[in-house]
């Protein structure tokens, strides 16, 4: 065969823009990269930086066996027809600091990011990391216009990933028997759920005592909350990416897994006009559906007492959002 009178069709790979070069958005690159997902185009406001980012992990592929490309960025420009816009971009929680604390600086960071890289990349999905996550979600949603099975925040999957951990710790069984179920917001009024929540199929409520479950309930909620204590500099990053890299996967390979993220509710669980973490099958189109599991009472007011927190918060997100110059 002559390879040189065949000329193949124009291939147009995925592409996935990661808005935030720090630590979570690396590790994300070099996830999604990894795994032979996408390609990934990694953009920073800080000059060099996701640039440098980039040639490091570009010059691992020798030794990684993948294919992808990877670009570093300071320019919107170059994340334009984006399949997946993942916004990571924000300032870490401090020591002490909760996550409504990072409202009033992220907030803006997200609105410009969001507003920027849609512009680039309109029919483009659109996944959250920023803390406080269920509020910039919302924020994020309102200023892209896209519709809401299109966006989405990286919460519950996370939670979830540690509930699981925490788990199998306790028992000493395989991670991989284990699945975690948490819903509600990114942070201390988050709904783990130990009925949903099993080891090969068998529910915790079987092998673990209602005090021991207790304990990694709050172990859970306070996940985040740990690392940062410990890392005095900033938080999590390893799991965050983890877990986002999972809903990328199933959004461009179509998998429809179901795993639980921050959707925007409009009856569901009885919530309206709220993003809050519930179990979302995630294919190409985004999210295809929400499910709605039988709650009993106690489960269900702490979902709602979790959404009215951050209704409180979306109060204030969509009073900046109004504040907020638009940008094209």
């Amino acid at each position: 065969m002559n390879y040189t009178s065949y000329i193949p069709p124009l291939c147009n790979p995925t592409r996935v823009a990661i808005v935030g070069a720090g630590k979570v958005g690396s590790t994300l690159a070099q996830r999604i990269a990894e795994r032979n997902i996408a390609d990934v185009v990694l953009l920073d406001v800080v000059e060099g930086m996701p640039q440098a980012i980039a040639l490091d992990l570009t010059q691992a592929r020798g030794l990684e066996h993948h294919d992808c490309q990877i670009i570093g960025t300071n320019d919107y420009a170059d994340t334009a027809n984006s399949d997946i816009v993942v916004i990571s971009a924000g300032k870490p929680r401090q020591p002490g600091m909760s996550r409504d604390e990072l409202m009033k600086t992220n907030a803006k960071i997200v609105l410009d990011a969001t507003k920027q890289a849609i512009a680039y990349s309109p029919d483009a999905i659109l996944i959250i990391i920023t803390n406080p996550l269920d509020v910039m979600t919302y924020l994020a949603w309102q200023a892209s216009g896209l519709p809401p099975h299109r966006v989405m925040g990286m919460a519950g999957i996370l939670d979830s990933a540690r509930f699981q951990t925490f788990i199998a710790m306790e028992l000493g069984v395989s991670i991989v028997d284990v699945k975690g179920m948490v819903l509600g917001s990114h942070g201390e009024l988050m709904v783990p759920l130990p009925r949903y929540s099993t080891v090969s199929g068998i529910p915790i409520t079987e092998l673990l005592d209602a005090a021991t479950i207790d304990r990694l309930i709050e172990r859970t909620r306070n996940g985040g909350g740990e690392i940062v204590e410990l890392m005095r500099t900033g938080g999590a990053y390893f799991a965050p990416a983890s877990s986002t890299c999972e809903m990328v996967e199933s959004i461009l390979f179509n998998q429809s897994r179901l795993v639980p993220v921050a959707a925007y509710l409009q009856g569901e669980y009885g919530l309206k006009d709220v993003f809050i973490g519930v179990p979302c099958r995630l294919g190409c189109r985004g999210i295809e559906s929400i499910l709605e599991l039988n709650l009993t009472d106690s489960e269900t007011t702490a979902l709602h007492i979790s959404a009215e927190s951050v209704r409180h918060n979306i109060e204030f997100a969509n009073q900046l959002l109004a504040a907020t110059p638009h940008k094209c």
